[in-house]
């Protein structure tokens, strides 16, 4: 069977033997043991692109397998992966890895639990090897609906309310996205022939320049809403301060990716000359998210509503690369993609483990944790210091050929902009330095903190995992460079040509 569709089918038998489990220790075993399968099939993915790669292969996507859905409709069951592709797998794979240990104390409807949880990662794995964009928008449809009972169910605080909220948003998201998706599919054959939602392709077709600009905002919008674009990024703090802690890190750490994967693969790879004409209106749009995010961020007392407004800013960093048109600032924008999933889910996980412990998020209520949960605190100070773009650590790589790239464009406009979105670094370290004063250091506020234990074995695992992803890829970004940089060209060089 091919590889990319074994990606999708372990989840789905991980699912058929979590229904059969008699107790939650047979539902955590089944959960770990599936997904640790589907971490080794990450790995053995990456390794095989690498291989066909270096031997010479420069087809655009790689694994290709194609099987007819809906023949009248010329829908198609139809993967592939490029480099971008298997990164984002090899990210998700990490970040479900890690979920499922940081779970492992999940009493209420274990079962019922670990299934959706499973279940909203198949969505996503689908979605990044997808190339029909009926696949694409299905597998996307399967990734955002569980978040509904995720959150509503094993949520807390105001999680009815988040719940609704989140699911009406990301659906009005996924509407405007199937009105891009259909305007798309019935200009994609403008000689004649048989309509396609083949992504390869569409991209070989010109689209005429008032549809494109017609679908443009249809597309980039549907897929932003997913991606925090402001001002449609509401939905996602209330989101994540409401969700349990490994949904927390597959909401942020992957979920909020396929709005940039799909805003960059879709919007601007497909409808190319109309991303260059309306690029400046988002371009303020995403320089909003980001600067608007980390003040956000400044003014919180909730840990979760300081994370969730920190991955607006830096989500939105992301869309801002994509739209600055250079292959370094893709570049960039791919790695901060990867990067900042790992930094997410490590806080998300950490403040869920000191939620466990002292049983409130709101950093007045803390202080002097680093005497008692060292290990903890230690975690979060090298999460702290990864996302306000230490070198050495994952974030410096990203932002740095982010800002680089974008000031690459001569014009003031977008050299302003940049200096804008530069800011952000500065209120991204008085918010993270600040929290790390109040949680960590100071005297211990409560005696009922001195009796806290520091982290189990189920919980230094998802831990040390994440730390060390974000420390190779500060240490060594020329790898995840070399990975996925054949793949950026065709895209850059589509809107380049038209510049």
């Amino acid at each position: 069977m091919n590889i990319l569709s074994l990606l999708v089918l372990v989840p789905v038998l991980t699912v058929a033997a979590i229904l059969f489990a008699k107790d939650n220790k047979q539902t955590r075993l089944f959960s770990a043991v599936g997904m640790s399968i589907q971490l080794i099939l990450s790995a053995i993915l990456v390794y095989m692109y690498v291989t066909e790669r270096q031997a010479g292969n420069m087809d655009q996507m790689l694994f290709v397998k194609d099987f007819v859905w809906f023949e009248s409709l010329n829908f198609h069951y139809t993967v592939g992966v490029d480099g971008i592709s298997v990164a984002m797998i090899a990210l998700t794979s990490v970040i479900i890895f890690t979920g499922v240990f940081t779970s492992w104390e999940v009493l209420n409807l274990h079962r019922e639990f670990f299934i959706s949880l499973i279940i909203l990662s198949t969505g996503v794995f689908g979605f990044f090897i997808s190339i029909d964009l009926f696949t694409m928008f299905l597998f996307y449809e399967i990734a955002v609906i569980p978040m509904y009972l995720l959150i509503g169910i094993w949520g807390s605080g105001k999680k009815e309310y988040s719940a609704m909220k989140l699911t009406l948003m990301l659906m009005a998201g996924s509407a405007l996205l199937m009105v891009g998706l259909l305007g798309i599919y019935m200009h994609s054959a403008p000689d004649g022939g048989p309509l396609t939602m083949n992504l390869l392709e569409i991209a070989k077709v010109k689209i005429p320049l008032d549809v494109q600009k017609f679908l443009f905002p249809f597309t980039f919008i549907g897929f932003g809403i997913l991606g925090a674009l402001f001002p449609f990024h509401t939905w996602s703090p209330d989101g994540h301060a409401s969700a349990p802690t490994a949904v927390s890190m597959l909401h942020a750490g992957v979920l909020m990716k396929l709005g940039g994967y799909g805003a960059f693969r879709v919007a601007m790879y497909l409808l190319p000359d109309a991303a260059n004409e309306l690029s400046w209106i988002f371009l303020i749009l995403t320089g909003l998210s980001v600067v608007y995010g980390a003040f956000g961020a400044v003014f919180q007392k909730d840990l979760k509503y300081i994370n969730a407004y920190s991955s607006v800013s830096h989500c939105g960093l992301i869309l801002f690369g994509i739209l600055m048109v250079t292959k370094t600032a893709m570049t960039g924008a791919i790695i901060q993609m990867i990067s900042h999933g790992i930094m997410t889910a490590l806080f998300f996980a950490l403040i869920g483990m000191i939620y466990g412990r002292t049983h409130t998020r709101m950093i007045n209520e803390m202080g002097g944790l680093m005497k008692v949960i060292p290990f903890l605190g230690v975690a979060y100070v090298i999460g702290g210091l990864a996302s306000l773009g230490l070198p050495g650590l994952s974030g410096f790589v990203a932002e740095m050929m982010i800002f680089v790239g974008s000031y690459q464009h001569p014009d003031v406009f977008h050299r302003t902009l940049t200096i804008i979105a530069i800011t952000a670094i500065v209120i991204t370290a008085v918010y993270i330095l600040r929290v790390v004063g109040i949680l960590l250091l100071g005297p211990i506020k409560n005696d009922h903190y001195l009796e806290l234990k520091d982290a189990k074995w189920w919980e230094r695992l998802p831990i040390i995992t994440l730390i060390l992803s974000i420390a190779a890829i500060g240490v060594a970004p020329f790898l995840l460079v070399d990975l996925i940089g054949f793949s950026l060209d065709p895209v850059v060089e589509k809107l380049l040509m038209i510049h």
